[in-house]
């Protein structure tokens, strides 16, 4: 498995692997939210995007969210912060999520970041143990909801 910045011609098939990943959770084919899981090339623009491939198969990708990034929501100045972690459903249990998230951690530690701070959906349960397999906490002081209806949990790790 590879590691690396997404190329964008990867944009569209990340974006939909994406949306595959998240569409368990997703509120219906009303929800406005899986347009934005697809913009993969804006996020690309306004934060770091990477993915794991395995020769030309898009296993998965995370929002890193650097310094400065409007993506940010929860991280504090010390802190890195990634989002949308996404692993194409084929592909989960083999440790695509949890190698983007060990990346996400080695790039917060370059731009001098002392730990990490995420926001999950109570339900992505799956996701919450990878989590706890790298050492991260709930932190309930930073649980909050981005619209009626979200209500996201917050998990933080030092380094």
């Amino acid at each position: 498995m590879e590691l690396r910045r997404i190329r964008p011609e990867e944009h569209a098939a990340a974006g939909e692997v994406c949306v595959a990943a998240y569409e368990p959770f997703l509120g219906g084919a009303e929800d406005d939210y899986r347009d934005r899981l697809r913009d993969v090339a804006t996020r690309d623009a306004e934060a770091e995007v990477w993915v794991a491939v395995e020769g030309d198969r898009l296993l998965g990708l995370v929002t890193s969210c650097v310094p400065g990034s409007p993506w940010r929501e929860i991280g504090r100045d010390d802190e890195g912060e990634f989002r949308m972690l996404a692993v194409d459903p084929a592909a989960q249990g083999a440790g695509a999520g949890t190698a983007l998230a060990r990346l996400c951690e080695e790039r917060a530690r370059e731009h001098g970041a002392v730990g990490m701070a995420l926001s999950s959906l109570a339900e992505m349960t799956s996701a919450h143990r990878v989590y706890a397999r790298l050492g991260y906490e709930r932190d309930p002081d930073r649980d909050w909801s981005p619209m009626p209806g979200v209500d996201l949990l917050a998990f933080r790790k030092s380094f």
